[in-house]
């Protein structure tokens, strides 16, 4: 039996608490004296009392505390004084946890805690601590549970560092949210977001960035080069700073782009090892400071610009007085370099006599902020000296402080002699005329209208400055010289007759003609010119832009009556096509019955025939007319137009002809289209007859392909193009040409250039409806004498072609199937019954399609629905269809129509999984469409 050392003769070195132990009167706990003490116990507290952990033990329920030299140190004020005490008498404020604790334990439970807080009185004060606390029951011999024995460990001062910090973090992390720059953390070489501030947010747009990649979060400003410098300073661990670096950014999701100026720092983050682990982004959104920059900048040009337009001498000087630019009026007056007159180099040009005045009064301006006019004499290139006035005015910042002076030197040379001469004169006439003189030159300086003074030669005898502003023309080089020279030569013959009217005394008024410009460019002037004294007095004004405003809404104009023109023709053919088709579907009905009637009279099979050719004839004018209406139904397929081309070369040359030269020309890396096959290739064989027709019979036809980008200019100047890509396909002639009023009539139905007999007219309309049902384009070109050449533009398509051979023949056979006739027009009707019942088949009918659809309800069964598109009432065949499927899942469907609106062709193509039997047909094609829908 294990015997542990008596604890008051302990072997290890007494401590306090050992003495503690050994003072204590323990029989007067719960646990007895010492020596009565179980074994277990016993080893508990010898090990308790040798380990160096803080260490406690609370015995039976009511928790009576011992605890080694550890525990004594985290007790404080309260050892020795808890010692043998029950736990909730020595820590009262913790009571109910260690009720909770004492409980569990000597239940048999074991309890962890890590920084458990708690508020305790161990040095006469409240203190709040945190310790790491784990507790284990303590059996007896029995292995019941008779106490809890707990490790401590405090981690108070662990616990108040974290905090500070995380205080010091959410200090850090409030300025970093309410810092007015914008800043961002990104991590690992991807650049992924992990922290962005309000201001990085608005920049953005306030979009979903954190935990993207910025290439993925920001992909607008790919190619803006800043995804680079990122990769570069992650890469180099240098930092990069830049300073109104433009960003076009995307702010809202379907928002516009906006271009935006940043200072921008982004600095590398290191590792514990040292390498580059992320970067921070800091900087500010300085796009006001940039644009006023800009806006100043652009100020100012424009300024240096009018200033260098202006006849005056025209300078400008820093708020100190020193000037610091020059118009070339300057130096070509004084023969200096500007360089010579800069700063107070144009003192060097001012006559001795006047530069004191002169000085003394820009002194007194510069000093007072006020406007600044003088009078003084300057030398000019050959030595002499003018009069002229010096006016600057002072420009200023938004605090009112002067940062630039801008002004003018005016010659005044003549002025000042005529006021010296006329010095005799009344004062106040003096200045009344000198006013009225001031005004003229002001209006004839300024004005942005040109202004004339000439004689009735035509001799220029005065210009005003905006001759140089709008025309190029200084006034030195157009006076003497006749204004003719100028008017552009198809304008000349109306110009002499206004002449001619103002010598007669005749005022002109809002004459337009086109005067030539120093660049050889021409602008349109409308002039008002009356005669006076002698003279033309004449004001032209630039109306070059609205004259090309006007004439660009006449073609808009023109272009939309021709659309609508063509528009409501194709209506109106539809409409004849579709009433025709169902009068040749009678016919055509009723010749096949009545063939196989008189199947043994050659001569009545030679009639019928022959009108079944009628028939055959008139469906295929019927299909021109739909086909210019667009509403034909198609069905387009990806195809190759190169391919395409060469399948059909034998058919074309056969057409053509041998003394036509055939030539074809397909680009390499051709697109591919969507286009119905069939039609594409009857329109190419369309144009190539007309071709041949025009040539008459000999001749060189040429058709190129080739990709072609309509772009939004184009599109702009042609209301009915889309923008995009298109595979193009020129047909050109070396034929008789036509003349452009013949042109802008080609598409029209029934338009034909050919003698009577000789055509329908419709060729040409079948190829417009077709190009603009696909959503293509056609253009053409052709000058009399010289040939024609007609462009298809159709839409590019970026699939593949599916090649696919012919679809296999059906038999033309009846059977022996239950079909429902739905046909409005009852002759059309009874016709197709009966040639269905010719056939084998068990026929029901209905005049429309509430009718057929009692019928299909009424459980007859029924294996195949033939029904008209365009049916009257309320329901339409789409919708008896779809129904009809609903009640007998098994059924087919076959449409039959001669115009087939929208119900089941939409965007110009049929729909798909939609069977249609066009009308007329014949007895052959309904059997084969029949048995093909039957399976």
């Amino acid at each position: 039996m294990y015997s542990a050392p008596s604890l008051a003769t302990p072997v290890e070195p007494i401590t306090p608490v050992r003495q503690a132990f050994a003072r204590f009167d323990w029989s007067a706990t719960a646990l007895g004296p010492q020596d009565a003490w179980p074994p277990t116990v016993r080893v508990a507290v010898d090990l308790m009392l040798q380990s160096p952990v803080p260490m406690a033990m609370m015995w039976g329920h009511e928790g009576i505390l011992l605890y080694n030299d550890g525990y004594a140190v985290i007790a404080g004020a309260r050892h020795p004084e808890i010692l043998g005490m029950p736990a909730r008498q020595a820590w009262p404020e913790a009571e109910a946890f260690n009720d909770r604790v004492i409980t569990e334990c000597l239940a048999g439970g074991t309890l962890s805690f890590r920084d458990q807080f708690l508020v305790l009185h161990r040095n006469g004060a409240p203190e709040e601590v945190y310790l790491d606390l784990d507790y284990s029951p303590i059996p007896d011999g029995q292995g019941q549970p008779v106490g809890v024995m707990a490790i401590l460990t405090e981690t108070t001062a662990k616990v108040t560092a974290e905090k500070r910090v995380q205080g010091e973090r959410e200090r850090l992390g409030s300025m970093f949210e309410q810092a007015p720059g914008f800043m961002a953390l990104l991590h690992g070489p991807d650049h992924v977001f992990e922290l962005a501030n309000p201001a990085y947010m608005q920049l953005v747009g306030h979009r979903e960035v954190l935990g993207k990649p910025v290439r993925q979060a920001l992909p607008e400003i790919a190619g803006q080069g800043f995804f680079e410098l990122l990769d570069q300073v992650y890469g180099t661990g240098e930092p990069f700073f830049g300073t109104a670096l433009p960003a076009t950014l995307q702010r809202q999701p379907d928002g516009a782009y906006e271009r935006r100026y940043i200072d921008v720092l982004y600095h590398p983050l290191r590792d514990a090892q040292g390498r580059v682990a992320g970067i921070f982004v800091q900087g500010s959104d300085v796009t006001p400071r940039v644009l006023a920059e800009e806006e100043a900048s652009r100020r100012e040009a424009q300024f240096q610009v009018f200033a260098q337009a202006m006849p005056n001498q025209v300078w400008a000087a820093g708020p100190d007085g020193l000037l610091d630019w020059l118009n070339d009026k300057v130096p070509e007056y004084s023969g200096l370099p500007p360089a010579a007159l800069l700063g107070t180099g144009w003192t060097r040009i001012v006559h001795p006599d006047d530069l004191p005045q002169a000085g003394e009064k820009w002194a007194q301006a510069l000093a007072s902020g006020v406007g600044y006019e003088s009078e003084f004499r300057l030398r000019r290139a050959d030595g002499t000296y003018r009069w002229h006035l010096a006016r600057a005015v002072p420009l200023r910042n938004e605090g009112g402080s002067v940062v630039r002076w801008v002004g003018t030197n005016t010659d005044i040379e003549e002025q000042r002699a005529a006021a010296l001469a006329l010095a005799h004169l009344n004062e106040n006439l003096e200045r009344e005329v000198a006013e009225r003189t001031a005004e003229r030159d002001r209006m004839w300086r300024l004005s942005t209208d040109v202004m004339l003074v000439a004689d009735f030669e035509a001799t220029v005898l005065s210009v005003n400055p905006a001759w140089t502003r709008l025309l190029g023309w200084q006034a030195s080089e157009l006076l003497g010289r006749s204004f003719m020279d100028l008017v552009h030569p198809d304008d000349q013959a109306a110009t002499l007759d206004e002449m001619s009217g103002l010598a007669r005394g005749v005022t002109t008024f809002r004459f337009d003609n086109r005067y030539r410009c120093k660049d050889g460019s021409y602008r349109v002037l409308m002039w008002t010119a009356v005669p006076e004294a002698g003279v033309i007095l004449a004001v032209g004004r630039d109306v070059t832009d609205d004259r090309a405003a006007e004439e660009a809404l006449r073609r808009a104009e023109a272009a939309l009556h021709q659309s609508q023109k063509m528009e409501s023709v194709g209506q109106l053919t539809g409409g004849v096509a579709h009433d025709f088709n169902n009068v040749l579907q009678i016919i055509s009905g009723n010749l096949h019955l009545l063939r196989k009637t008189l199947a043994k009279d050659e001569a009545a099979l030679r009639r019928i025939n022959g009108a079944l050719d009628g028939v055959a004839r008139g469906a295929k004018l019927a299909s021109h007319l739909l086909a210019f209406a667009r509403k034909q139904p198609l069905s387009p397929v990806v195809l190759n137009v190169g391919r395409l081309l060469r399948d059909l070369n034998d058919m074309l040359r056969r057409a053509l002809g041998e003394a036509i030269e055939l030539e074809t020309v397909v680009a390499g890396g051709l697109w591919n289209t969507l286009a119905d096959s069939s039609f594409l290739e009857n329109t190419l064989l369309n144009l190539a007859i007309n071709a041949r027709d025009a040539m008459q019979g000999h001749g060189r036809l040429t058709i190129e392909a080739g990709n072609a980008s309509l772009d939004d200019i184009y599109a702009l100047t042609h209301g009915e193009v889309t923008a995009g890509q298109y595979v193009m396909i020129a047909v050109s002639d070396t034929g008789c040409g036509m003349s452009e009023d013949i042109v802008q009539k080609v598409f029209e139905p029934f338009f034909t250039t050919k003698p009577e007999g000789h055509g329908t007219g419709l060729g040409l309309s079948m190829v417009y409806g077709f190009v603009k049902q696909s959503g293509g384009h056609i253009k053409i070109y052709s000058e009399v004498g010289h040939g024609t050449t007609v462009k298809l533009y159709l839409p590019r398509s970026v699939e593949a072609e599916l090649s696919s051979g012919p679809l296999p023949l059906v038999e033309a056979e009846g059977g022996s199937e239950t079909i429902l006739v739905v046909e409005d027009d009852a002759q059309v009707r009874e016709t197709v019954v009966e040639l269905l019942t010719d056939m084998g088949y068990k026929v029901l009918k209905a005049p429309d399609a509430q009718s057929a659809l009692a019928v299909v309800e009424s459980g007859v069964q029924i294996d195949l629905l033939f029904t008209d598109v365009v049916m009257p009432g309320p329901l339409r065949s789409p919708d008896l269809a779809r129904k009809a499927r609903l009640v007998q899942p098994n059924i087919e469907v076959l449409f039959t129509s001669g115009y087939t609106e929208n119900s089941i062709v939409h965007g110009g193509r049929l729909d798909a999984g939609v069977a249609l039997l066009s009308k007329p047909y014949s007895r052959e094609d309904l059997a084969r469409k029949l048995r093909q829908a039957l399976g």
